[in-house]
């Protein structure tokens, strides 16, 4: 247990093609992860298949449109329904991105990185305070993969995510692809973020696969993970113990039983890792 949270093991993330093997097979996955934009609705299909998957599996809801990082005002319609589907799912936390995603209202679809300064610090945590106080439960907030740097930058990334964290005493969700991908983007150590950041807020990892463009790695969650990122992931068990794993792939997506294999390589380090400690 870490901020009240339970270790739930190693999942996938509950996508549509699968839907029909796992309701015919109900395959051996610790829990699923689901975006929780694409069940805010009243009723219909997507939650006949949520209430079909929560009959034999946990889910933790993960957002995409929170836009924690904007200057607009929280959109309180859009946290309401947010916890009317908490009501329903009972996840345990609740995650989305340390982003923002538009400003005045219009909406960008997109994860846009923030300036690291003690500013955004203070304006992300407190808005992070309320969203956590409304939904009564916890919040973790994810590193999100970058493409530019901002010049009024005054930290680096991992103390910027760090001191939003312990300032709203909210949870971290350590996607380790995306601290690989903005690492080889922006030229830092992956290995010092991973160090750099309180393990103790950590409920969660996401791991995927990226494209390589040879100047630039793009987070496009349409591959393996790669051997770089299992060995950071590895680093980042040894560092904070069994947590929560998450493997996400959204493009290009496989058949499951592919996906389900890339959820046993992180059970295996996992493993390995205990046993290690253990030693």
């Amino acid at each position: 247990m870490r901020l009240g949270l339970p270790d739930l093991g190693v999942g996938v993330g509950l996508r549509i093609p699968h839907y029909r093997h796992i309701f015919e097979h109900r395959p051996r996955v610790d829990w699923f992860e689901i975006i929780s934009e694409n069940f805010m609705v009243d009723g219909g299909m997507p939650i006949a298949n949520l209430e079909r998957v929560l009959s034999s599996y946990r889910l933790v809801q993960h957002g995409v449109s929170l836009s924690i990082g904007s200057t607009d005002p929280l959109d309180f319609d859009y946290l309401r329904r947010l916890k009317a589907l908490l009501a329903r799912v009972g996840s345990p936390w609740v995650s989305d991105h340390l982003c923002w995603t538009g400003a005045h209202g219009i909406n960008l679809h997109d994860l846009l990185p923030l300036p690291y300064t003690e500013e955004a610090v203070r304006h992300v945590a407190a808005r992070a305070r309320v969203v956590q106080d409304f939904l009564e439960v916890r919040l973790a907030l994810e590193n999100v993969s970058s493409y530019l740097t901002f010049t009024a930058s005054r930290m680096s990334e991992w103390a910027f995510l760090s001191a939003i964290a312990e300032e709203a005493d909210c949870g971290i969700l350590l996607d380790v692809n995306n601290v690989y991908v903005s690492s080889y983007n922006h030229g830092f150590d992956p290995e010092a973020y991973i160090d750099g950041v309180p393990h103790h807020r950590i409920v969660q990892f996401h791991l995927a696969g990226h494209t390589h463009q040879g100047a630039y790695i793009l987070d496009t969650h349409s591959d393996h993970v790669v051997d770089a990122v299992w060995a950071l992931y590895r680093r980042a068990v040894a560092r904070a113990g069994d947590v929560s794993t998450l493997i996400e792939w959204d493009d290009d997506i496989p058949s499951f039983e592919v996906l389900a294999a890339e959820a046993e390589k992180a059970r295996a380090i996992r493993q390995e890792v205990a046993r290690a400690r253990a030693a």
